[in-house]
């Protein structure tokens, strides 16, 4: 299904390979040596592609596919179309990545440095490294090996990257020591000032911003995001989190592992967001504030205090989920009466 052009396939694979890879269990084990070409949506599949069914929103879809194979859970085994071979798994969503990363896996970047980078002599490129046109590579720098730097991006002096990390197009670094693994992607800027003033009638005088940015181990950072560095205090991403496309991270504020920010969302400086923690797009948060471990914010949240570990919050200004939810009733209820009287 994917194009040619901009991505390369591998397989056929047999049932028993995926199962294997994924952890799934085959409904049919006479079919362990059924081979599949490529994954595909319920909807456009055919015999030769592996499907998944995970929202019971696309169960009608399910009766109707003609995919060969589908990772589904197994309560709904008995809405399979005729013929099709189940994988039983409770997770079909995280197999199908799998099995899609195994269809199209993530190649190496190919060795080589365009002639029309340019690098500080003092910097320090790792083996295996691609070095795209237009990027300039300032003193100190360190690159590990097996990494990629797109096309006219910047890293700045002393910025250290780890090995097989990715950096897009476009992209400035500064004050900053990026993990291993981490895909940064197209037009992100992370480690210039925070926006930091002490304020006054007479003017608003410029705090220095002293400390840095680290981004741990396997993180990934969406197109044009910025995370600025500390005031003093170092502005930390912790190991794991996913930061969707436009996000802005202020001076000082500390993620920690495994968050989910998405898009469009705004934190404030000296922030601290705990680990596993969801932020739903538009999410704005404000200055000092405490998000505890595994909290889930609702899209277009604005937080104003803390919130304790575990909760799900939602409105502006936020509040527990079942008392937004209430909230959002009685205004409704309300509209309706005005309505009412006005007529």
């Amino acid at each position: 299904m994917a194009d040619p052009r901009f991505f390369t396939r591998q397989g056929p694979f047999t049932l028993a390979e995926l199962a294997q890879h994924t952890g799934s269990i085959l409904s049919r084990p006479d079919a362990a040596d059924m081979r599949v070409s490529d994954v595909a949506p319920l909807d456009r599949a055919a015999v030769e592609n592996i499907a998944f069914l995970d929202n019971p929103k696309y169960v009608e879809t399910f009766r109707n596919s003609r995919a060969g194979a589908c990772f589904v859970r197994e309560r709904y085994a008995d809405m399979a179309p005729p013929g099709i071979v189940l994988l039983y798994t409770e997770d079909p969503y995280r197999c199908y990545a799998l099995t899609a990363q195994k269809f199209y896996p993530l190649h190496d970047p190919s060795e080589g440095i365009a002639a029309t980078a340019i690098i500080d002599k003092t910097a320090k490129i790792g083996k295996g490294c691609r070095i795209e046109h237009g990027v300039v590579i300032g003193p100190k720098v360190e690159i590990g090996d097996r990494c990629s730097i797109g096309a006219n991006t910047v890293l700045q002096e002393g910025v250290s990257i780890g090995s097989d990390s990715r950096i897009g197009a476009l992209c400035s670094l500064s004050h900053c020591y990026i993990g291993q693994r981490v895909i940064i992607h197209r037009g992100v800027h992370i480690g210039q000032d925070g926006f930091g003033f002490a304020m006054n009638r007479e003017g608003h005088v410029k705090v220095p911003q002293l400390g840095r940015v680290m981004v741990e181990d396997d993180v990934e950072i969406g197109a044009g995001t910025c995370i600025d560095r500390g005031t003093g205090p170092d502005t930390v991403i912790g190991t794991g989190s996913k930061i969707d496309n436009l996000v802005q991270i202020g001076h000082n504020v500390q993620v920690g592992r495994g968050a989910v920010i998405v898009a469009q969302t705004g934190i404030a400086g000296s922030t601290r967001i705990g680990d596993g923690a969801v932020l739903g797009g538009q999410v704005g948060i404000s200055g000092h504030v405490k998000i505890g471990a595994g909290v889930k914010l609702a899209a277009k949240s604005g937080v104003m205090g803390d919130i304790p570990p575990g909760a799900a919050y939602g409105g502006s200004p936020a509040v527990p989920v079942k008392d937004w939810h209430r909230q959002t009733i009685a205004l409704a209820k309300l509209a309706r009466l005005r309505r009412s009287n006005e007529e």
